[in-house]
């Protein structure tokens, strides 16, 4: 099994970062836009039995991903779960922290954790392969989401 693990702090109060990942819109708002990804449907928000639908683009050929939340924590934590992909396994983990400061009147703020466990069909030898690949395809899509949720977020409290 593989993981990969991306975490920055945000300069926002706990409640606006999840609320930022509550909008109706978030999927095409956090989907980078050079990714080949194209998101089907959204049904419900963060709490469990929420679907999300993607069609993913290996070149030419489609292919289909739905995710659904099988935990939840308001407003700190909700995980889903691939049910249909390009992926054996794959469990996803995001973590809403909020940072605590002994001074008053310091800008609260909140470390976003998107944690992810997963498998690549083929087993040991295609993990080897192409591990490092997909490590790196997520964090330069999970650096965009970070970068995002922290522009709304700052957008929003100005």
């Amino acid at each position: 099994m593989l993981c990969f693990s991306y975490s920055t702090v945000i300069d926002a109060p706990v409640e606006k970062v999840w609320a930022f990942h509550e909008r109706s819109d978030i999927l095409k708002i956090l989907t980078p836009p050079w990714q080949p990804v194209q998101v089907i449907s959204h049904q419900g928000g963060l709490e469990v039995g929420s679907i999300s639908e993607f069609r993913l683009w290996l070149g030419v050929f489609p292919i289909q991903w739905v995710a659904q939340h099988i935990e939840c924590n308001k407003p700190y934590l909700f995980v889903d779960k691939q049910i249909i992909g390009p992926m054996e396994y794959w469990i996803h983990r995001h973590q809403f922290i909020p940072l605590c400061y002994a001074q008053k009147n310091q800008k609260q703020q909140t470390r976003l954790t998107d944690s992810i466990d997963y498998t690549i069909i083929g087993g040991f030898f295609t993990e080897f392969l192409l591990g490092w690949w997909v490590n790196s395809r997520l964090k330069e899509m999970f650096r965009y989401r970070h970068e995002i949720t922290e522009q709304f977020c700052k957008d929003e409290a100005e």
